[in-house]
Protein backbone atom coordinates (compact mmCIF):
# COMPACT_ATOMS: atom_id res chain seq x y z
CA UNK A 1 0.00 0.00 0.00
CA UNK A 2 1.53 3.58 -1.10
CA UNK A 3 1.25 5.95 2.09
CA UNK A 4 1.13 9.24 2.21
CA UNK A 5 4.97 9.71 3.60
CA UNK A 6 6.26 7.64 0.31
CA UNK A 7 6.66 4.75 2.09
CA UNK A 8 5.20 1.27 1.19
CA UNK A 9 3.89 -1.09 3.89
CA UNK A 10 4.39 -4.79 1.79
CA UNK A 11 4.53 -7.22 4.78
CA UNK A 12 3.78 -7.39 8.89
CA UNK A 13 6.42 -9.34 11.34
CA UNK A 14 4.35 -11.43 14.09
CA UNK A 15 6.49 -11.59 17.23
CA UNK A 16 4.93 -14.59 18.53
CA UNK A 17 5.72 -15.64 21.68
CA UNK A 18 8.61 -14.47 23.55
CA UNK A 19 10.00 -17.48 24.89
CA UNK A 20 13.59 -18.94 24.23
CA UNK A 21 14.55 -22.08 21.92
CA UNK A 22 13.25 -24.77 24.12
CA UNK A 23 9.82 -23.44 25.02
CA UNK A 24 9.43 -22.91 21.03
CA UNK A 25 10.32 -26.14 20.74
CA UNK A 26 7.64 -27.24 23.58
CA UNK A 27 5.28 -25.20 22.35
CA UNK A 28 5.73 -26.37 18.73
CA UNK A 29 5.38 -30.26 19.89
CA UNK A 30 2.50 -29.37 21.89
CA UNK A 31 0.60 -27.29 19.70
CA UNK A 32 1.07 -30.07 16.77
CA UNK A 33 -0.37 -32.54 18.77
CA UNK A 34 -2.95 -30.55 19.63
CA UNK A 35 -3.76 -29.52 15.94
CA UNK A 36 -3.64 -33.37 14.91
CA UNK A 37 -6.44 -34.57 17.68
CA UNK A 38 -8.54 -32.11 16.77
CA UNK A 39 -8.78 -32.71 13.29
CA UNK A 40 -8.50 -36.27 14.03
CA UNK A 41 -11.60 -35.40 16.39
CA UNK A 42 -13.93 -33.54 14.63
CA UNK A 43 -13.55 -36.07 11.27
CA UNK A 44 -14.87 -38.75 13.43
CA UNK A 45 -17.72 -36.73 14.34
CA UNK A 46 -18.55 -36.20 10.72
CA UNK A 47 -17.50 -39.67 9.37
CA UNK A 48 -19.75 -41.04 11.72
CA UNK A 49 -22.43 -38.86 10.70
CA UNK A 50 -22.06 -39.39 7.33
CA UNK A 51 -21.66 -43.28 7.29
CA UNK A 52 -24.41 -43.48 9.82
CA UNK A 53 -27.91 -43.53 7.82
CA UNK A 54 -29.64 -42.90 11.55
CA UNK A 55 -28.09 -39.39 12.41
CA UNK A 56 -27.41 -38.33 9.00
CA UNK A 57 -31.14 -38.03 9.30
CA UNK A 58 -31.46 -36.12 11.98
CA UNK A 59 -31.25 -32.32 12.06
CA UNK A 60 -29.32 -32.10 15.01
CA UNK A 61 -26.26 -34.41 13.84
CA UNK A 62 -26.65 -32.46 10.79
CA UNK A 63 -25.61 -29.20 12.60
CA UNK A 64 -23.05 -30.84 14.96
CA UNK A 65 -21.46 -32.64 11.79
CA UNK A 66 -21.13 -28.42 9.82
CA UNK A 67 -19.66 -27.83 13.45
CA UNK A 68 -17.10 -30.12 13.62
CA UNK A 69 -16.26 -29.17 9.58
CA UNK A 70 -15.95 -25.27 11.04
CA UNK A 71 -13.84 -26.38 13.61
CA UNK A 72 -11.39 -27.83 11.74
CA UNK A 73 -11.88 -24.56 9.55
CA UNK A 74 -11.01 -22.63 12.24
CA UNK A 75 -8.09 -24.22 14.10
CA UNK A 76 -6.18 -24.34 10.51
CA UNK A 77 -7.31 -20.41 10.42
CA UNK A 78 -4.34 -19.64 12.67
CA UNK A 79 -2.13 -22.53 14.17
CA UNK A 80 -0.44 -24.15 11.20
CA UNK A 81 0.84 -19.99 10.63
CA UNK A 82 2.01 -20.34 14.16
CA UNK A 83 3.24 -23.69 14.10
CA UNK A 84 5.40 -22.47 10.68
CA UNK A 85 6.78 -19.22 12.99
CA UNK A 86 7.88 -21.49 15.92
CA UNK A 87 10.09 -24.38 13.65
CA UNK A 88 11.46 -21.25 11.86
CA UNK A 89 11.20 -18.43 13.59
CA UNK A 90 10.18 -16.38 10.57
CA UNK A 91 7.15 -14.06 11.85
CA UNK A 92 7.06 -12.48 8.34
CA UNK A 93 3.73 -12.26 6.94
CA UNK A 94 2.85 -10.34 3.72
CA UNK A 95 0.14 -7.63 3.80
CA UNK A 96 -2.42 -9.40 1.94
CA UNK A 97 -1.68 -12.83 3.57
CA UNK A 98 -2.15 -10.78 7.04
CA UNK A 99 -5.67 -9.58 6.10
CA UNK A 100 -6.61 -12.82 4.24
CA UNK A 101 -5.88 -14.40 7.86
CA UNK A 102 -7.91 -11.95 9.48
CA UNK A 103 -10.86 -12.07 7.70
CA UNK A 104 -10.96 -15.71 7.69
CA UNK A 105 -10.58 -16.06 11.06
CA UNK A 106 -12.93 -13.15 12.60
CA UNK A 107 -16.01 -14.87 9.80
CA UNK A 108 -15.19 -18.61 11.33
CA UNK A 109 -15.44 -17.37 14.79
CA UNK A 110 -18.66 -15.31 13.39
CA UNK A 111 -20.27 -18.91 11.90
CA UNK A 112 -19.39 -20.27 14.99
CA UNK A 113 -21.62 -17.56 16.93
CA UNK A 114 -24.44 -18.40 14.53
CA UNK A 115 -24.35 -22.46 14.69
CA UNK A 116 -23.67 -22.25 18.17
CA UNK A 117 -27.65 -20.07 18.01
CA UNK A 118 -29.09 -22.92 15.30
CA UNK A 119 -28.05 -25.52 17.95
CA UNK A 120 -29.91 -23.42 20.18
CA UNK A 121 -32.76 -22.83 18.04
CA UNK A 122 -32.87 -26.81 17.67
CA UNK A 123 -32.70 -28.13 20.99
CA UNK A 124 -35.74 -25.05 21.93
CA UNK A 125 -37.76 -26.47 19.07
CA UNK A 126 -37.15 -30.32 19.50
CA UNK A 127 -37.92 -29.75 23.77
CA UNK A 128 -40.39 -26.76 23.71
CA UNK A 129 -42.24 -28.11 20.87
CA UNK A 130 -42.25 -31.32 20.17
CA UNK A 131 -45.14 -32.15 18.07
CA UNK A 132 -43.96 -29.13 15.58
CA UNK A 133 -40.20 -30.30 15.61
CA UNK A 134 -40.30 -32.49 12.50
CA UNK A 135 -42.35 -30.48 10.38
CA UNK A 136 -40.65 -26.56 11.49
CA UNK A 137 -37.11 -28.73 11.26
CA UNK A 138 -37.19 -30.92 8.61
CA UNK A 139 -34.00 -31.84 6.57
CA UNK A 140 -34.56 -28.83 3.78
CA UNK A 141 -34.90 -26.32 6.72
CA UNK A 142 -31.98 -27.78 8.52
CA UNK A 143 -30.05 -27.59 5.28
CA UNK A 144 -31.28 -23.79 4.81
CA UNK A 145 -30.23 -23.29 7.99
CA UNK A 146 -27.03 -24.45 7.90
CA UNK A 147 -26.55 -22.44 4.41
CA UNK A 148 -27.47 -19.14 5.99
CA UNK A 149 -24.98 -19.74 8.72
CA UNK A 150 -22.15 -19.64 6.62
CA UNK A 151 -23.07 -17.56 4.17
CA UNK A 152 -23.93 -14.82 7.01
CA UNK A 153 -20.39 -15.51 8.98
CA UNK A 154 -18.59 -15.28 5.57
CA UNK A 155 -20.70 -11.91 4.59
CA UNK A 156 -20.57 -10.11 7.76
CA UNK A 157 -17.17 -9.24 8.23
CA UNK A 158 -16.32 -8.45 4.07
CA UNK A 159 -17.00 -4.57 4.53
CA UNK A 160 -14.97 -3.59 7.87
CA UNK A 161 -12.08 -5.65 6.87
CA UNK A 162 -12.07 -4.28 3.75
CA UNK A 163 -12.07 -0.70 4.85
CA UNK A 164 -9.72 -2.08 7.49
CA UNK A 165 -6.86 -3.07 4.79
CA UNK A 166 -7.61 0.46 2.86
CA UNK A 167 -5.77 2.13 6.23
CA UNK A 168 -2.86 3.69 5.93
CA UNK A 169 -0.08 2.52 7.90
CA UNK A 170 2.80 4.75 9.01
CA UNK A 171 5.28 3.44 11.70
CA UNK A 172 6.64 -0.06 12.32
CA UNK A 173 4.84 -2.69 10.88
CA UNK A 174 5.47 -5.27 14.06
CA UNK A 175 2.36 -7.40 15.37
CA UNK A 176 2.86 -8.46 18.96
CA UNK A 177 0.93 -11.39 18.33
CA UNK A 178 0.97 -14.38 16.69
CA UNK A 179 -1.99 -14.00 14.82
CA UNK A 180 -3.54 -10.66 12.43
CA UNK A 181 -5.76 -9.71 15.21
CA UNK A 182 -7.43 -5.84 14.83
CA UNK A 183 -6.05 -4.56 18.17
CA UNK A 184 -2.26 -4.64 17.38
CA UNK A 185 -3.43 -3.69 13.42
CA UNK A 186 -5.16 -0.69 14.30
CA UNK A 187 -1.98 0.20 16.75
CA UNK A 188 -0.15 0.25 13.66
CA UNK A 189 -1.95 2.52 11.46
CA UNK A 190 -1.79 6.17 10.95
CA UNK A 191 -4.21 8.65 12.34
CA UNK A 192 -7.12 9.49 11.38
CA UNK A 193 -8.64 6.19 11.45
CA UNK A 194 -11.50 7.71 11.38
CA UNK A 195 -14.63 5.57 11.66
CA UNK A 196 -13.43 2.10 11.03
CA UNK A 197 -12.34 1.24 14.31
CA UNK A 198 -16.04 2.17 15.77
CA UNK A 199 -18.07 0.32 12.95
CA UNK A 200 -15.51 -2.65 13.20
CA UNK A 201 -16.41 -2.74 16.79
CA UNK A 202 -20.57 -2.28 15.99
CA UNK A 203 -20.19 -5.46 13.95
CA UNK A 204 -18.29 -7.68 16.56
CA UNK A 205 -20.38 -6.81 19.39
CA UNK A 206 -23.68 -6.72 17.58
CA UNK A 207 -23.25 -10.13 16.49
CA UNK A 208 -22.04 -11.51 20.02
CA UNK A 209 -24.45 -9.97 21.74
CA UNK A 210 -27.10 -11.25 19.74
CA UNK A 211 -26.50 -14.20 19.81
CA UNK A 212 -25.42 -14.74 23.13
CA UNK A 213 -28.81 -12.71 24.08
CA UNK A 214 -30.52 -15.64 21.51
CA UNK A 215 -29.12 -18.99 23.43
CA UNK A 216 -29.66 -17.24 26.55
CA UNK A 217 -33.34 -17.16 26.10
CA UNK A 218 -33.62 -20.49 23.68
CA UNK A 219 -31.88 -22.61 27.13
CA UNK A 220 -33.98 -20.86 29.74
CA UNK A 221 -36.97 -21.52 27.74
CA UNK A 222 -35.65 -25.41 27.15
CA UNK A 223 -34.67 -25.17 31.07
CA UNK A 224 -38.11 -24.68 31.79
CA UNK A 225 -39.70 -26.71 29.95
CA UNK A 226 -37.63 -29.79 31.28
CA UNK A 227 -38.37 -28.90 34.96
CA UNK A 228 -41.89 -29.06 34.29
CA UNK A 229 -41.34 -32.64 32.60
CA UNK A 230 -43.42 -35.60 34.84
CA UNK A 231 -40.88 -38.17 33.31
CA UNK A 232 -37.49 -37.98 35.31
CA UNK A 233 -35.82 -39.70 32.84
CA UNK A 234 -36.71 -37.37 30.09
CA UNK A 235 -35.43 -34.20 31.78
CA UNK A 236 -32.54 -35.90 32.94
CA UNK A 237 -31.47 -36.53 29.40
CA UNK A 238 -32.80 -33.56 28.52
CA UNK A 239 -30.64 -31.54 30.85
CA UNK A 240 -27.60 -33.85 29.89
CA UNK A 241 -27.92 -32.31 25.81
CA UNK A 242 -28.31 -29.29 26.95
CA UNK A 243 -25.43 -29.31 29.79
CA UNK A 244 -23.33 -30.40 26.86
CA UNK A 245 -24.58 -27.20 24.59
CA UNK A 246 -23.79 -24.85 26.96
CA UNK A 247 -20.41 -25.95 28.13
CA UNK A 248 -19.80 -25.82 24.83
CA UNK A 249 -20.73 -21.80 24.82
CA UNK A 250 -19.30 -21.14 27.85
CA UNK A 251 -15.85 -21.82 26.42
CA UNK A 252 -16.59 -19.79 23.36
CA UNK A 253 -18.03 -16.52 24.65
CA UNK A 254 -16.34 -16.66 27.75
CA UNK A 255 -12.89 -16.62 25.61
CA UNK A 256 -14.60 -13.64 24.04
CA UNK A 257 -15.38 -11.40 26.73
CA UNK A 258 -12.06 -12.25 28.21
CA UNK A 259 -10.91 -10.83 25.43
CA UNK A 260 -12.70 -7.60 26.06
CA UNK A 261 -12.34 -7.58 29.67
CA UNK A 262 -8.87 -8.22 30.22
CA UNK A 263 -6.41 -6.20 32.04
CA UNK A 264 -4.99 -3.11 30.18
CA UNK A 265 -1.39 -3.32 32.03
CA UNK A 266 1.92 -4.35 29.99
CA UNK A 267 0.79 -8.03 30.59
CA UNK A 268 -1.79 -7.18 28.07
CA UNK A 269 -0.49 -8.45 25.13
CA UNK A 270 0.39 -11.73 26.36
CA UNK A 271 -2.96 -12.10 27.86
CA UNK A 272 -4.41 -11.31 24.56
CA UNK A 273 -1.73 -14.19 23.04
CA UNK A 274 -2.69 -17.03 25.60
CA UNK A 275 -6.98 -15.87 25.15
CA UNK A 276 -6.55 -16.18 21.83
CA UNK A 277 -4.41 -19.04 21.80
CA UNK A 278 -6.91 -20.92 24.01
CA UNK A 279 -10.58 -20.52 21.92
CA UNK A 280 -8.95 -21.02 18.86
CA UNK A 281 -6.60 -23.89 19.19
CA UNK A 282 -7.97 -25.41 22.57
CA UNK A 283 -11.49 -25.05 22.59
CA UNK A 284 -12.32 -26.97 18.72
CA UNK A 285 -10.10 -29.41 21.00
CA UNK A 286 -12.56 -29.75 23.92
CA UNK A 287 -15.64 -29.46 21.88
CA UNK A 288 -15.61 -32.72 20.18
CA UNK A 289 -15.10 -34.86 23.33
CA UNK A 290 -18.28 -31.93 25.04
CA UNK A 291 -20.36 -33.22 22.41
CA UNK A 292 -20.23 -37.06 22.48
CA UNK A 293 -18.69 -38.65 25.35
CA UNK A 294 -21.95 -38.30 26.95
CA UNK A 295 -23.75 -38.71 23.70
CA UNK A 296 -25.49 -42.45 23.50
CA UNK A 297 -26.40 -42.02 20.07
CA UNK A 298 -22.95 -40.95 19.12
CA UNK A 299 -21.44 -44.10 21.06
CA UNK A 300 -23.84 -46.31 19.25
CA UNK A 301 -23.34 -45.26 15.63
CA UNK A 302 -19.12 -45.54 16.08
CA UNK A 303 -20.21 -49.18 18.17
CA UNK A 304 -21.68 -49.71 14.88
CA UNK A 305 -19.33 -48.57 12.52
CA UNK A 306 -16.78 -50.66 13.82
CA UNK A 307 -18.73 -53.74 13.78
CA UNK A 308 -18.76 -53.18 10.53
CA UNK A 309 -15.22 -52.61 10.14
CA UNK A 310 -14.58 -55.88 11.60
CA UNK A 311 -17.39 -58.15 9.44
CA UNK A 312 -15.02 -57.10 6.21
Amino acid sequence: MEKSNGTTVQEFILLGFRVGQQGRLLLLIFFTVVYTLTLAENFIIIMLVVQDSRLARLPMYILLSNFSWLEMCYVTATVPRMLFDLSFAHGVISFQACFFQFYNFFSLGNTECFFLSAMALDRYLAICHPLLYPKIMSQEACYKLVASCWILGFLWYAAPVFLISRLSFCGPNTIDHFVCDPGPIFALACPPLGYVPLLFNIFVSSVVLATFLFIVVSYAFVSITLVKTSSQRSCMKGFSTVSSHLAVVTLFYGSVVAMYVGPNGKDHAETTKVVTLFYSAVTPLLNPLIYCLRNDQVKEAMARLLRRKRMK
